[in-house]
């Protein structure tokens, strides 16, 4: 009888092997089952919002514009624009508002700096006041303000008029240069600078900056201008453009006072010039464009690039 050798049965691959992958397949195929399809975000929404935002903006623009070059009867004419240096009071009105919006920047700014830092460094709990008190002028009406005022310039010369103090109630009044304007003005600008400021010392570390420049001999006037400003650009640079802004168009107070800064004039021509008025408005907002653009550009830190050499991983293990 032959003797019978087994014949070797096929070896089947090994569980541990198979299982991962057949886990991994498996796994991978109910992802993509379960797996929501992301559909592609509409871009034509985007379009549409930017384009009714730029027509809602650039429209009256337009508008305005084909208003001071279009005369019925004689086509396009630039008249307009060429008589506005020639007009009578449009330097001395431009002239005044800068000024006015300069002084009114320093002051606002040399009021409001120092306050806070000396909140932020010794009485945080101080903090909530000085807030309110910033705020005020959004809840006083400007024509209350100038109620008040008014009665105070009035007051003054009537019951002061044997003291020093009344040649100081004429100088604030001067046509050339009215200081009381300044003054109202720093009031209005104080919530917008304020907001401005805080925001930026938000950002940033004060005690620490400030504490570091002290351990290294700074004076406190070395701290403020050479450690904490540079560090406030971009919150300095927005207070600045808000108050330009207000000062370039504040109307009321100039106008009950009887002084006569750009807007006032403005309005003043816009009866018998109507076409110029407008063409002034239209270069108005461009003057204003180009100094935000100016005080932005001025409010971002320039890029430092080292000078020194990259060293590779590698070659520091090697040194």
């Amino acid at each position: 009888m032959a003797a019978m050798t087994p014949t070797p049965a096929p070896t089947a691959p090994d569980a541990a092997d198979t299982a991962p992958d057949s886990g991994a397949a498996q796994a991978g195929a109910t992802a993509r089952t379960r797996a929501p399809r992301r559909r592609p975000r509409p871009r034509v929404w985007r379009g549409a919002v930017l384009l009714l935002a730029g027509a809602y903006f650039l429209v009256p623009l337009l508008a305005s514009f084909v208003f001071t070059v279009h005369v019925p009867g004689q086509g396009v004419s630039f008249e307009a624009y060429t008589q506005l240096l020639a007009a009578d009071g449009f330097t001395e009105s431009m002239l005044l508002s800068l000024g006015l919006a300069a002084a009114t920047i320093a002051v606002s700014l040399l009021l409001a700096v120092p306050a806070l830092v000396a909140v932020r460094l010794g009485s945080p709990r101080l903090r909530p006041v000085v807030e309110v008190m910033c705020m005020l002028p959004l809840v006083v009406p400007p024509i209350a303000l100038v109620t008040g005022i008014t009665t105070v310039l009035r007051w003054g010369p009537e019951h002061l008029s044997r003291t020093p103090l009344y040649q100081t109630f004429l100088a604030v009044q001067n046509e050339r240069f009215p200081v009381v304007l300044v003054l109202a003005y720093t009031v209005l600008a104080l919530p917008f600078v304020y907001r401005s400021l805080d925001a930026g010392m938000r950002a940033i570390d004060v005690p620490t900056l400030v504490e570091a420049a002290r351990s290294c001999g700074a004076s406190w006037p070395h701290v403020v201008l050479r450690v904490l400003l540079p560090n406030l650009r971009a919150s300095l640079a927005g207070a600045a453009f808000l108050t330009l802004a207000l000062v370039l168009g504040e109307f009321t107070i100039a106008s009950l006072l009887g002084f006569r800064p750009f807007a006032v004039w403005i309005v003043t021509i816009s009866g018998a010039h109507a076409r110029m008025s407008v063409a002034v408005s239209i270069l108005s907002l461009l003057i204003t464009w180009l100094l935000l653009l100016v005080l932005s550009r001025a409010g971002t830190n320039p890029a430092t690039v080292s000078s020194a050499p990259r060293t590779s991983p590698t070659s520091r293990k090697e040194s």
